[in-house]
């Protein structure tokens, strides 16, 4: 299974979430794959140690710009790799566009000949509607859309749930939404406020796992570690795997 995890905001959990889910099922036996295609390449530096040494040819710039086999590294953690992401990255758009040759397929491209070496493929996505995003969505199967709470961060659902549907209409008509999963949740009004409007919109596609705020995360990634190999029994670490249940069932 591949899967997106996308939003349209910056802030609101889409990385910690990415390697959290993906070192939860490597951590339970998974063999899983993280690709990082967010051009500050956040996951890649918390799951590389030596991911200032990596030159672009050995990146997923290299299979997006220059059409090369996916550059996949092992990570500290048993069980998960990564293709990591490069902030040259943040060119890509200005290249795609005038790009006439499948522009949004190469990294499923690639992807497809991988992605039988693992059980659950996770693909980081930047937080702007571009063409890595629209790469991503059209090399998955599903995608999880990630909220925190805030009047913008809900406002940003609207546009993300027509950049999905528009992917399926041209170019991966099996895309499906996983759900909106939300983070960052904690005992204040806008909080309460905010997941509760998610839940009255968005009613059936509103996962049952909320993410607290959990300072663990931060200091998890200033570690280069993931959530569950800094500390397990976290509140964060916790919600994840909790969240890795209802989705999966594992």
């Amino acid at each position: 299974m591949i899967i997106a995890i996308a939003s349209q905001k910056g802030g609101v959990g889409k990385t910690s979430s990415s390697i959290s889910l993906a070192a939860a099922l490597a951590h339970k036996g998974k063999k899983v794959l993280l690709i990082d295609v967010d051009s500050q390449a956040n996951s890649s530096k918390v799951l590389l140690h030596d991911y200032q040494s990596i030159p672009k040819e050995k990146t997923v710039y290299a299979t997006i710009l220059d059409r090369n086999p996916l550059s996949v590294h092992t990570t500290r953690v048993v069980n998960l790799d990564i293709v990591p992401s490069h902030i040259l990255l943040s060119n890509t758009d200005v290249k795609l566009t005038t790009a006439i040759d499948h522009r949004e397929a190469r990294l499923k491209k690639e992807l497809d000949i991988v992605k039988g070496n693992y059980d659950f493929v996770f693909i980081d996505c930047p937080p702007t509607l571009s063409w890595l995003t629209i790469n991503a969505m059209t090399a998955s199967d599903r995608v999880i859309v990630i909220v925190s709470p805030g009047y913008f961060e809900l406002d940003s659902i609207v546009q993300i749930s027509k950049t999905i549907k528009e992917v399926r209409e041209y170019f991966n008509p099996q895309l499906e939404l996983a759900g909106f999963l939300f983070t960052m949740s904690d005992p204040t009004v806008n909080s309460k406020t905010s997941l509760q409007i998610l839940r009255q919109t968005y009613t059936r596609a509103v996962f049952h796992t909320v993410i607290p705020r959990n300072t663990d995360l931060r200091d998890a990634h200033f570690q280069k570690q993931d959530i569950f190999s800094f500390n397990p029994k976290s509140p964060a670490a916790q919600a994840y795997d909790k969240f890795i249940k209802e989705l999966f069932n594992v």
